[in-house]
């Protein structure tokens, strides 16, 4: 079999694909089935605008916050807890042992130890400047 090798800025949504399907049914054969589910949580304002939210999944017994936003209107006022807290709970029901996350906002961080969760590792100058932290937090 002949290969080469390609790179490019701009895959396209099937050949992602292609990616995801292949590491998928090798992770299953190579750890179990992941049973990963998407979560999401919402705060809606009165028009039903989507104020502040998260986007993440569970699997493999986890939670996995990918994204969590804030608007500035809302901020200092405990959404991101009341949040972080209603992803928890779905997880728990889901069967989740544990959750993670991770940040490179200072402001974040705290917000995520105040909840509960612990540092496990960081990535210095990710972005430059600052410091990428991964953490993480069981869920009894």
């Amino acid at each position: 079999m002949t290969t080469h090798l390609s790179l490019t800025a701009d895959p396209s949504a099937e050949d992602l694909a292609v990616i995801a399907t292949g590491l998928t049914g090798f992770n299953e054969i190579d750890a179990g089935p992941a049973d990963r589910k998407p979560l999401a949580v919402f705060v809606r304002d009165e028009e039903g605008q989507i104020k502040a939210g998260i986007s993440g999944y569970t699997a493999w017994g986890w939670l996995y916050v990918q994204w969590l936003w804030v608007d500035e209107a809302l901020r200092g006022q405990g959404t991101a807890g009341r949040m972080l807290e209603a992803a928890e709970a779905e997880a728990r029901s889901r069967g989740c042992h544990a959750a993670y996350i991770d940040t490179f906002n200072p402001v974040a961080l705290k917000t995520y130890q105040r909840q509960g969760y612990v540092p496990f590792g960081e990535l210095k100058d990710f972005p430059p400047g600052r410091t990428r932290t991964f953490l993480q937090k069981p869920l009894k």
